[in-house]
This record gives structure tokens, sequence and C-alpha cells, in this order.
């Protein structure tokens, strides 16, 4: 009767990869693009800056923000 012994330890196993990495590294820069871009917002906000400049950020701030909120939605699936 031959049979496998499922606890003996034939090899190493393999290193564990983790394919989340970059998607963790998006998030971060996400995240951070978002804070760097409200912060510029409401400094243009408050200072006497071309409208131009607070248009430019608060795009830049709901684009980042968007971004979050997609990925987010897209990962539940």
């Amino acid at each position: 009767m031959t049979g496998t012994d499922p606890y003996r330890f034939t090899s190493p196993p393999p290193p564990a990869t983790d394919p989340d990495r970059g998607a963790d590294l998006t998030r971060t820069l996400l995240w951070s693009l978002l804070v760097l871009s409200a912060a510029a917002n409401m400094a243009t906000s408050y200072s006497g800056v071309t409208p131009w400049a607070n248009v430019a950020c608060g795009v830049v701030t709901l684009l980042s923000a968007g971004a979050l909120v997609v990925r987010r939605l897209r990962g539940r699936r």
C-alpha cells in the first residue's frame, strides 16, 4: 500500500509574493496628491492668486478623489 504523507516536507514552500504592492503604492500616491492639492486649493483661495490657480488645484483634488472612489468601488467586486 503506497500512500503519500501530507505532513512530510519534501521541498521548501515558494516565497510569498505580494501582488497588491503596486496597488498600495498607487493608493498612497493618490492620497498624497489629494492632501497636497486640497491644501494648495485652500491656500490659493485665501491668498490673492489668480482664480485659474484655484481652479487648477480644485480640478486636481477632484480627479484624485474620484480616482480613489473608483478604485475602491472596483475593489469590491
